[in-house]
């Protein structure tokens, strides 16, 4: 029989490399992506914070799966939350950590 395990704390901290770090934004504010997520969220543009966090498992601390201090941004209307895609994660050489989120704002038509 499965046992399920509570995680108490999860570590989130991370660091990019400078040229990863550039390699992902690049294409995070890419014109392309920017128009795919224009089309999804249905709003006028997009416009990337700058902001990245590592999803986190789900517990009473973090019931949205995120650091507590990018829930706001979860509940505002003006900005969306993303996984950053796979392939922007290989193309960037980002392998750890292995998921990243990414905030965007969003600009009304």
């Amino acid at each position: 029989m499965a046992q399920i395990r509570i995680v108490e704390s999860f570590d989130t901290s991370f660091t990019l490399s400078p040229d990863a770090k550039e390699a992902l934004f690049a294409l995070l504010r890419g014109e392309t992506f920017a128009a795919q997520l224009v089309e999804q969220l249905q709003c006028g543009a997009v416009e990337f914070t700058d902001l990245l966090f590592q999803p986190v498992p789900y517990s009473a601390g973090t019931p949205k799966g995120m650091p507590p201090e990018f829930e706001p941004y979860f509940e505002s209307s003006e900005h969306a939350i993303v996984n950053v895609p796979p392939n922007f994660m290989f193309k960037a050489k980002i392998f750890s950590p292995s998921r990243l989120c990414a905030v965007y704002r969003l600009v009304k038509n």
